[in-house]
């Protein structure tokens, strides 16, 4: 017996109806194999296959490919961040000013947590060829856009609430998202930097055009 059968024979067979929880298992094995490597060449029908115990075959009963598999792990880390930026919002209380600031470093902290996510959200570690697999240029576009979304609101808050003085929230929200990003990919990558301890307020401040 190989060691791919000796795996699956040990996973129980889902019941009728239950092919859904296979597939949240498959999801939840790539993002596994993600995190313990940091690789995306490492998510591999193969590997997942093993995580979850099933035999490879199995996976192409939910995924056509693995930029599929891929695809559904960057929109269930896409769908953790909206809950941390959402949560980070509604806990930072009624001061648009807070609110702002508490999504802010939400992401930036999020960042810091999963940075195999991270990179593999944004383009980091992922770049799929959509004329070799089945995903499709609105399958990309529409990654992000909640969070793109909750970011432009906080800052529309603090416009409406005359603390900001930007005309074009929604453009805005992508300089402060930019920012952002490059912010939390530096500190990813650089080993020693005497960082301004005050360098997210600085940043937020500034993007944000957020009186003094």
């Amino acid at each position: 017996m190989s060691q791919e059968q000796a795996t699956t024979a040990t996973r129980p067979r889902n019941r009728r109806g239950e092919g859904g929880l296979l597939r949240d298992e498959i999801v939840d094995g790539a993002v596994a194999v993600l995190d313990e490597t940091g690789d995306e060449k490492a998510v591999t029908l193969r590997a997942v296959a093993r995580r979850v115990g099933i035999a490879a075959p199995s996976i192409y009963r939910h995924f056509a490919d693995q930029p599929s598999i891929m695809l559904a792990v960057v929109q269930k880390a896409f769908d953790e961040l909206d809950e941390v930026l959402s949560d980070a919002r509604d806990a930072a209380g009624d001061d648009p000013r807070a609110r702002l600031f508490a999504v802010c470093s939400a992401y930036l902290t999020f960042a810091r947590r999963h940075p195999g996510r991270y990179r593999t959200m944004f383009g980091g570690l992922w770049m799929p060829d959509l004329e070799a697999s089945s995903l499709t240029e609105a399958d990309m576009h529409a990654l992000g856009e909640p969070s793109l979304t909750l970011l432009a609101d906080v800052l529309d808050d603090c416009v409406a609430s005359g603390i900001a003085t930007t005309t074009d929230p929604a453009a805005d929200g992508v300089a402060l998202w930019i920012g952002l990003h490059g912010l939390a990919h530096q500190q990813s990558v650089t080993v020693a930097f005497p960082w301004p301890a005050d360098i997210e307020e600085r940043l937020v401040t500034a993007l944000a055009h957020l009186k003094p």
